[in-house]
């Protein structure tokens, strides 16, 4: 893959599993390597990489036999240690490095948002007007750099190398982010991005009551050859979610898609909206 941190997420998931496997404390594995415990867990999920001879005594310690296996580990901690092209924005938070990582090497993206339009859609004034409100009152210089990197991440988008899937509520289209024109703006450049061959856009609308999940935001990042990753973003961290998780998130997501309104619906809605409520 060409984003080092989806192959120490992928490397660091296969370390948890063989160390589960072989029955060994995280203490202990950590133990083998003379790091701290915590630290093991960080490599684990993929916040930090590791190197050869550390990853080859932990490979000793869970008593890994194959050699295929061993090699394929030892590569994709060689690979880990790649930059990407955000590694130049160092005060960018780590677990916002590790999702660019992540989303970078991601095929699709399923994005389900109940308050904002999601990242890879936003409007420079809109991302701008976003960030500003940080309660952290970041410096004017962060709110640029954080700017930057988001316009940077929708060349995935715009070049064609990422399927975006994404349902809002009908309550994004309404919300004031940076006053009347920033809106409008904003949804002139949804039904721009709509027209995009991989990119499809669901509205679910207020006449719809109740639906499933309408109190967490959520993105299902879909990779070639490799289990997909729920991310959820919260106030006191952020979440990935594996496994049966994905396959269960996945479900809701398509019971979100059943409740919104069809492409053209949404589009015909959103445009309704901005003529309506946002005139210049």
């Amino acid at each position: 893959m060409d984003s080092p941190t989806f192959v120490r997420f992928q490397l660091g998931a296969q370390l948890r599993r063989l160390r589960e496997e072989a029955k060994v404390s995280t203490d202990k594995a950590a133990e083998s390597i003379e790091v701290t415990a915590s630290t093991l867990r960080r490599i684990e999920s993929g916040k930090v990489g590791i190197k050869g001879p550390s990853l080859t005594a932990l490979l000793n310690r869970y008593d890994v036999q194959d050699e295929e296996l061993r090699e394929t580990l030892l590569s994709m901690a060689r690979e880990g240690k790649a930059r990407g092209w955000w590694a130049k924005y160092s005060d960018l938070p780590q677990v916002y490095r590790q999702y660019i990582g992540l989303e970078s090497a991601a095929e699709e993206i399923q994005d389900f948002q109940t308050i904002v339009v999601p990242g890879l859609l936003q409007t420079e004034a809109y991302a701008r007007a976003m960030t500003s409100e940080d309660a952290f009152k970041p410096s004017t210089e962060a709110i640029e750099q954080r700017v930057t990197v988001r316009l940077e991440r929708q060349k995935l988008i715009t070049e064609g190398r990422l399927r975006l899937v994404a349902v809002m509520d009908e309550a994004v289209l309404h919300r004031q982010i940076g006053g009347a024109e920033v809106i409008r703006d904003q949804l002139t450049a949804l039904l721009e991005a709509a027209k995009l061959r991989n990119v499809t856009l669901q509205v679910i609308p207020f006449r719809e009551g109740a639906y499933a999940s309408m109190l967490s935001s959520f993105a299902i990042l879909n990779f070639p050859g490799s289990p997909g990753v729920v991310y959820i973003e919260g106030l006191t961290g952020d979440l990935y979610a594996e496994g049966d998780d994905v396959q269960r998130c996945t479900t809701v997501f398509n019971d979100l898609r059943s409740s919104a309104l069809s492409p053209t619906a949404s589009l015909e809605m959103i445009k309704k909206i901005r003529d309506a409520e946002h005139q210049p």
